[in-house]
């Protein structure tokens, strides 16, 4: 299976009718495997006026679409999972609220012990990370390519990369065997535009 990409959106949304015209772009110009709204200090309904906007534009090209955190917005919301952190909802719960059919994927950082429990207990995807300095927030740790390989060479749930990834810099992770790469600020803010940076990634995989 080759590495596809994971897109993250940006923190905010300014301009969600604009924004929701980029991220159509983004998702017809290659493979995009899921896609995770993740927006920073906002109320509830300012999620969903985003999800109600960029679901749907997901969901009718075949993209998983994901809420960050908050399992019981993802499926009020007719999402297609949930990502939890170590921090959030457990397992569990948030299993238990999306349902056995949804995507609860489960951030583990640079944590073997983590990722193996995660798997176990039937987390559909685990990420490792940050790989890199990220602008987009500050890590709570720093993890290196040899957790993928690690990881692949003994487990079939498949693993996310995440923190500071381009398509620079990502190449050695896709040789590390992920699966998926969780990439947000080089797409979004690609000096070409998100499609470009979308079509760019598909080439390197």
């Amino acid at each position: 299976m080759p590495c596809r990409l994971y897109l993250i959106t940006p923190p905010a949304l300014p301009d969600p009718a604009a924004f929701a015209r980029a991220f159509a772009a983004a998702l017809d110009a290659g493979d995009v495997a899921c896609v995770q709204l993740r927006l920073k200090d906002v109320d509830d309904d300012t999620v969903r006026r985003a999800c109600d906007l960029l679901r749907p534009l997901a969901q009718e090209r075949g993209v998983a679409f994901l809420i960050n955190d908050r399992p019981d917005l993802a499926h009020e919301l007719g999402c297609d999972g949930v990502h939890v952190g170590q921090e959030d909802t457990p397992y569990a719960e948030a299993r238990k609220i999306v349902g056995a059919d949804a995507i609860v994927g489960i951030t583990c950082h640079d944590s073997r012990h983590l990722a193996m429990t995660a798997g176990e207990q039937g987390a559909d995807y685990v990420a490792f990370g940050a790989f890199y300095p990220t602008p987009t927030k500050i890590p709570k740790s720093t993890a290196e390519p040899e957790i993928l390989v690690w990881w692949s060479e003994l487990f079939t749930v498949p693993c996310v990369a995440i923190g500071g990834i381009t398509v620079d810099n990502a190449a050695p992770l896709v040789e590390a065997g992920a699966d998926f790469l969780a990439v947000s600020s080089a797409v979004w803010a690609h000096p070409e535009g998100p499609a470009a940076a979308v079509a760019a990634f598909n080439r390197l995989f």
